[in-house]
């Protein structure tokens, strides 16, 4: 986790600086993962916030209605940023992140907000990457986005086409989900 001021400097410049989308101050429950080498060199930052408040494929998935969504919402979360950075080149390094960094994500979160995740989402811009390294980690492609954001009050606004990407991080997060 990237914690000290001196990691989240680093963390925000990186993402800041090198991820197409660049870092936005995030509300609510997030989680930033600065991830080194052993020597400490900086390879990855992978970011954890808030889920969408609704997305059907993902909601259809789990197997929730409205109310569902609403009580249980804040037991998922969005792999909101993730970055290789440019310099690193290790073969097979982000679907090795994933696992390893899902693997311990329910406890991190529970560590620092005091409930679990049962459920890791991500959005994937289809029109720039493939989702191979969600893929390779065991994630489930579930869906399309509509091309809406949670902006669009006016249904205007088009944003592009995302493929949905699931990851359960227990056995039977949907009995949990569904209580």
């Amino acid at each position: 986790l990237a914690e000290g001021e001196g990691a989240v400097v680093l963390f925000k410049f990186l993402l800041q600086r090198y991820h197409y989308l660049g870092l936005r101050n995030g509300v609510g429950q997030n989680l930033r993962c600065l991830v080194r080498d052993r020597t400490g060199r900086a390879l990855a930052c992978l970011l954890f916030g808030s889920a969408a408040w609704q997305t059907q494929p993902r909601d259809t998935w789990i197997g929730w209605n409205a109310e569902q969504r609403r009580a249980h919402l804040h037991l998922l979360t969005n792999n909101t940023r993730f970055l290789i950075l440019p310099w690193v080149r290790v073969a097979h390094l982000a679907s090795h992140l994933l696992g390893q960094l899902t693997a311990r994500l329910s406890a991190d979160w529970q560590h620092k907000y005091g409930h679990p995740i049962y459920l890791v989402e991500t959005f994937v811009e289809r029109d720039r990457f493939q989702g191979t390294c969600y893929r390779a980690a065991g994630w489930r492609r579930v869906g399309l986005t509509t091309g809406r954001s949670r902006n669009d009050k006016d249904f205007r606004l088009q944003v592009p086409i995302k493929d949905i990407y699931l990851q359960p991080l227990i056995a039977d997060f949907r009995r949990r989900l569904a209580a």
